[in-house]
């Protein structure tokens, strides 16, 4: 296996803009008399975003929601092969995969507690309604893309068995928000609404099955500086879903929940270490379960500059970690979804620039996805 720990100042060689863009641009190969054998379409990185849906957040409020649109500006200057697209919104039947109705409808309505909402941590809108929706949205359109599955119109399932074209794995998409890991089934908490992952992780299991007729097991790895207690609690019960989650031990949440595997790191944890349990984690993961899909929270918040975060990884720890995982996934041919989840840097553009290369890694892996799909 290759060890996480020897990614620390590992980067791509020659890979720009204009590399990228060439990698993932349509092309014909010639044989040697000078015809057109085969032509190769390489398909872009499929990523998914509700940012229009800004939230009427007060003065001095320290979710940094004007993230999610200066990583989409960046992403349509500078890396052109991510194919920008606007997230549906989840349906009231999605989310109650997870989430109980009597939930969903309190965030529909406006009727819920206020002393859940304060939980929460945002003041509830019409708009904060309809963004936790389509934060759950865009991670399913992940999902779909990185499996093959096309999404249907908004508001609609996936056809049945009869009417399923059969799936051509992407191997890798992404939602530029998402990661809500601290939603549980019946409330919200930590800026999570609705937990994307876990509804996500459900209607693949139901869609794979529709389409193939056997089950489809989920890992979701968390690497948010946070645990991911909300998913931990959904998923206590259910061994088609494997949980793992590598965070602050003395970070939020206090009260923390019991996943699959959960790695507690001390305050002031540096590349090496973390890279170490990584791998050690991700060894474990192998040797205990086998995932058809892998949904990746490639938190920004462990990084040093983090105001909330308490570890001590760089920039090229953090990209070391992100290569890891997809590293991992492809070695073993497992579609990966990923979401963004928390960072809260002192200066904005602390975040942006981990999420900035979390990106660049992620349209590297797609360019081996697609390489792999064109050969076939």
């Amino acid at each position: 296996m290759l060890q996480c720990s020897k990614l620390v100042r590992f980067r791509a060689k020659n890979l720009n803009s204009s590399t990228l863009i060439a990698t993932c641009a349509s092309r014909i190969t010639h044989n040697g008399a000078g015809q057109a054998a085969k032509t190769f379409t390489i398909l872009a990185v499929q990523a998914f975003y509700a940012d229009q849906f800004v939230l009427p957040l007060p003065e001095g409020h320290r979710f940094p929601m004007g993230k999610y649109r200066l990583l989409r500006d960046w992403l349509s200057q500078h890396l052109p092969s991510v194919q920008l697209q606007v997230a549906h919104a989840a349906t009231d039947g999605q989310l109650a995969l997870c989430h109980t109705p009597a939930y969903i409808q309190s965030i529909a309505t406006g009727s819920i507690d206020p002393a859940r909402m304060r939980e929460i941590g945002f003041p509830w809108s019409l708009a904060m309604a309809e963004r936790a929706r389509r934060s759950v949205g865009a991670s399913v359109q992940a999902a779909r893309a990185s499996l093959g599955f096309a999404s249907p119109p908004p508001g609609q399932e996936l056809g049945s068995q009869s009417e399923a074209v059969e799936p051509r794995p992407q191997g890798l998409a992404a939602n530029l928000a998402g990661g809500t890991h601290h939603s549980y089934a019946d409330k919200g908490g930590g800026f999570c609404v609705f937990n994307d992952f876990a509804v996500t992780a459900r209607l693949m299991q139901a869609e794979w099955a529709r389409i193939y007729r056997q089950p489809l097991q989920v890992a979701i790895i968390d690497l948010d500086v946070h645990q991911g207690n909300g998913t931990a609690s959904i998923f206590t019960h259910d061994p088609s879903v494997f949980t793992l989650s590598i965070h602050g031990e003395k970070n939020f949440p206090f009260r923390k929940e019991a996943s699959n595997i959960d790695v507690n790191l001390p305050d002031g944890c540096q590349d090496d270490a973390y890279l170490h349990a990584l791998d050690l984690a991700l060894d474990e993961l192998e040797h205990r379960f086998k995932p058809g899909l892998v949904l990746y929270l490639a938190g920004a918040d462990p990084h040093e500059g983090d105001r909330l975060g308490r570890l001590k990884l760089t920039y090229d720890g953090l990209e070391a970690r992100d290569r890891c995982v997809m590293h991992w996934c492809w070695q073993r041919r497992i579609p990966l979804a990923f979401a963004m989840g928390g960072g809260y840097g002192t200066d904005m553009g602390t975040t942006l620039k981990v999420q900035q290369a979390t990106y660049t890694v992620a349209v590297e892996f797609a360019a081996k996805w697609q390489s792999r799909i064109n050969t076939k």
